[in-house]
């Protein structure tokens, strides 16, 4: 397709998702008060029989504009994740199409997966943690909007990283960097993981970013495995120029 064909398939998906996304949020808008409470359920048990305050004025009409976008985003997420792959399937060959679908499938698992840990484990003890910090010298009093922005922090950052396996795939199975060099390099990408997970997590702590760190490694880990069991051959002929290189030079007479 030429190049401004590609601009108008962009410009048509991006007007597709704006008008699912805008109907979705003032759908979620009526449900705010549902949604709000299903959302902070993990953390809800640290205010102690109280609710988060709202400081502006202007800040519960927010918060819930806001709360609803964002339920919006979730709920409309496989669709973004399906319009995505859909403007990039037409730069795939035939035999790189086949994974589009299961690809598909395995983002929105994989992102189901990180908010489910995310949501049933890491939150409850992290937010925990976060109001011990308050000692002797505070009160705790979290506002609504900074409350609601953390656990949606937490739950996107899961959701995201949890998508970890299906990077390494395409990097394998694209050629942009070869099985041998991840598996070699294990220990750095160990560290990588380490620093993103603190990234990720909004509140440094060592129960988010230990948990987050260690799923992580567990899906790079079990992403190779995947690449070894999938894509064999891809593997034996990245590999095999450096093979024929090492037996030309060692065939070289001294």
């Amino acid at each position: 397709m030429p190049f401004l064909s590609h601009l108008d398939e962009l410009r048509k998906r991006a007007f597709l998702l704006f008008a699912v996304i805008s109907v979705m949020t003032v759908a979620a808008y009526f449900f705010t008060d549902p949604i709000y409470r299903f959302v902070l359920a993990p953390v809800w048990p640290i205010l102690k029989g109280g609710q988060p305050v709202a400081l502006g004025v202007l800040d519960p009409m927010m918060v819930r504009f806001g709360l609803a976008f964002w339920s919006a985003i979730v709920l409309s997420s496989p669709i973004i994740a399906w319009q995505l792959l859909s403007f990039l399937l037409p730069a795939l060959k035939a035999n790189e199409r086949k994974w589009v679908l299961p690809t598909f499938f395995a983002m929105v698992i994989l992102f189901a997966a990180g908010v489910w840990l995310c949501y049933w484990i890491i939150l409850p003890a992290s937010f925990a943690w976060l109001a011990d910090q308050t000692g002797t010298i505070m009160k705790f009093m979290p506002q609504a909007g900074d409350m609601l922005s953390v656990v949606e922090f937490f739950l996107l950052g899961f959701g995201v990283a949890f998508q970890v396996p299906v990077i390494v795939f395409y990097l394998v199975y694209f050629g942009l960097v070869p099985y041998r060099v991840l598996r070699d390099n294990w220990r750095f990408v160990y560290v990588a993981i380490t620093i993103i997970a603190a990234m990720i997590t909004p509140d440094w702590s060592p129960v988010s970013m230990g948990a987050l760190a260690i799923a992580m490694i567990v899906l790079y880990e079990a992403s190779l495995l995947a690449c070894r069991l999938f894509l064999a051959r891809k593997i034996k002929a990245q590999n095999a120029p450096a093979v024929d290189e090492d037996d030309a030079t060692a065939a070289e007479p001294a």
